[in-house]
């Protein structure tokens, strides 16, 4: 398998000169009066402006999902204090955190006014956000309202794509989200707080595979338009999506990824992206059962200078400590968690990954 995925990802990311990369980038990118995809020389400029960044995808431990995040009702700010707090002791500087269109279509300005809220307490940690709009991941539906209790012992169980299916191939249904997309981003495209947008998680996914294009498209040039000061990405995740890996890349200013192999085969992962010479940030790493680790991926990042966001902070309603596909029906504690660092009193789930990652982030 191994094997395989590294011969798509050479074909996909090299063999290619400069002229051919320049030929496929015309005919590839959106078009958009507005902005245009950042030159490599603005990418890099941004990219030294900071600290090397390291981090997680974040959700509080009281949210089973991003609407019960962000809903008036159940927006918890005691907890994302808290729990950032814990983020900080240790280093990280930047967050990944999931948006939802529900939330801002059942009230716009109150979920702005959180997002607002989210942004100060990040702040006040010196923690920097990377906000995600749409996700092709986990359940299709979504609604409204209280959300679901948790699986006993399944992986994200409550997790929702955005805007789910057959909402994200019906472009009747889903131009309706342009108004979201640009309000958001209007409001907050000069926000120094935010680092980054990651217009849309794992496009494809669920196994919509190319009908994911079309949504795809669009909230690239609806951002396009807004043209905000903050970077735009959306990450590759799915090395034999050819279609999709090479617009995703062609049309973000800096690199984004997701890789959960070991670390030979991120090493080649990373060798490959950097033939685009942009920044690179690994969105999503550390999967322990897969020897995905902090010991052995968090260094490589280091060292190499690509961004480096790991799958989960604490323990909580999302279940994530558990691995995706090996549900324990009793709810016990796996053998050895898949994602997540702190349990959810704060102490750490190994004392030793503290340490290195304190180390790493010169803590």
């Amino acid at each position: 398998m191994k094997k395989l995925v590294f011969f798509l990802l050479l074909l996909l990311f090299s063999g290619s000169t400069q002229a051919q990369k320049t030929k496929i980038k015309t005919k590839g990118t959106v078009s958009a009066s507005a902005g245009q995809v950042w030159s490599t020389t603005k990418a890099w400029a941004w990219y030294r402006e900071h600290p090397w960044m390291s981090g997680a995808n974040f959700i509080p431990s009281t949210a089973i999902n991003q609407l019960e995040m962000w809903q008036a009702d159940t927006f918890d700010p005691t907890t994302i204090d808290r729990e950032l707090g814990w983020a900080e002791g240790i280093g990280f500087n930047t967050m990944r955190v999931f948006l939802h269109s529900l939330a801002w279509q059942q009230d716009p300005k109150g979920f702005k006014q959180r997002v607002d809220t989210y942004l100060g307490i990040a702040d006040k940690h010196h923690i920097q956000t990377i906000f995600v709009f749409f996700d092709d991941c986990w359940n299709k539906t979504s609604q409204v309202g209280v959300q679901p209790a948790p699986k006993t012992g399944i992986h994200n169980s409550g997790w929702l794509q955005d805007p789910g299916d057959p909402a994200s191939r019906d472009s009747a249904t889903f131009i309706k989200l342009k108004p979201y997309v640009q309000d958001v981003l209007t409001t907050f495209k000069a926000d120094r707080r935010i680092l980054l947008w990651d217009l849309y998680n794992e496009p494809g996914n669920s196994g919509k595979l190319v009908s994911s294009m079309p949504l795809l498209r669009n909230v690239f040039s609806w951002a396009r338009a807004v043209n905000p000061t903050q970077p735009l990405s959306v990450g590759l995740w799915a090395w034999d999506y050819g279609a999709l890996n090479s617009f995703q890349a062609l049309n973000s200013d800096v690199i984004t990824y997701h890789n959960y192999e070991d670390a030979a085969m991120h090493q080649r992962v990373i060798e490959l992206l950097e033939t685009h010479d942009r920044p690179l940030i690994c969105t999503e790493y550390m999967a322990r059962t897969r020897n995905s680790r902090f010991s052995t991926i968090m260094p490589l990042l280091k060292k190499q200078n690509v961004g480096a966001i790991n799958w989960g902070l604490v323990d909580g309603k999302t279940n994530t400590k558990y691995q995706w596909d090996t549900p324990l029906a009793d709810g016990s504690e796996p053998i050895e968690w898949f994602h997540e660092v702190f349990h959810r009193d704060g102490t750490p789930y190994r004392q030793d990954e503290i340490n290195l990652i304190k180390k790493l982030n010169g803590k």
